[in-house]
């Protein structure tokens, strides 16, 4: 085929077959004013890429011609009207700014300086929860012994009854609690709300709540004071000096 004529071919092979317009657009559902786009090759009416292909290949189909031969003929008759593609221009690499290397600079420091608090805070805390810890240990070892030693063995079951703390533990919302007592990690773990927890230790426990305000506790059956504010992490040693009277 002469290069230019793809379209009086494509009408030349439906007169050929007596193929009317209506026929080829009701057995193609390819509008008539496409069909009569590629006859005129009016490529501004004509959709491209893909769309395009499937026209060609659909009437090429229903009349019997080779498909790929009328594709090769459509592109290359398309190619010929196609304004050529503009020079595209040269891209070049801006330099970054000035002042990126001192920003840079700035923000590792801000990053140095915030490890540095952050490390100064929670070393101030640990030491604080040592302290509380070894206060409490000291208190329990300050106790006469030898009062233990001469009591009868009536008295001596009376006092480790008494001395006996029961620990209970409700949660009124999810939070995590963590419970120690007598060196021994009881619990660690979240706990829903609604749950309730009982615990049995001879020294003091020591109770720390992700969230303070929903945990109620209560040593020996007596009600605790809240451990803090809504959604502060707090830690409560409790002993026998909690207790009323």
């Amino acid at each position: 085929m002469a290069r230019g004529n793809f379209g009086e071919r494509l009408k030349r092979e439906r007169e050929m077959r007596e193929v009317s317009m209506d026929e080829l657009t009701k057995a193609t559902r390819i509008s008539a004013r496409f069909v009569e786009a590629l006859e005129n090759e009016d490529w501004a009416k004509l959709p491209g890429g893909v769309f395009g292909h499937g026209f060609v290949r659909t009437i090429a189909r229903y009349l019997g011609l080779n498909e790929e031969a009328l594709l090769g003929e459509y592109d290359l008759a398309r190619a010929q009207h196609s304004p050529a593609p503009l020079p595209k221009p040269e891209e070049r690499i801006p330099a970054p700014p000035k002042w990126l290397p001192v920003a840079a600079v700035f923000i590792v420091f801000l990053l140095v300086v915030g490890l540095f608090f952050a490390g100064r805070y929670g070393w101030h805390r640990y030491a604080a929860y040592r302290a509380t810890k070894k206060s409490a240990a000291a208190s329990l070892d300050t106790q006469p012994r030898s009062q233990a030693g001469s009591a009868s063995p009536g008295s001596a079951e009376q006092s480790s009854s008494a001395a006996l703390l029961n620990l209970s533990v409700s949660t009124s919302a999810a939070t995590r609690v963590r419970v120690l007592a007598d060196d021994k990690l009881l619990l660690d773990t979240e706990l829903s709300a609604g749950e309730t927890r009982h615990f049995s230790a001879n020294r003091p426990f020591e109770v720390t709540a992700g969230d303070s305000s929903a945990v109620l506790l209560k040593l020996n059956g007596q009600a605790m004071p809240p451990l803090g504010s809504p959604g502060a992490s707090v830690t409560m040693v409790l002993s026998q000096k909690d207790l009323r009277p």
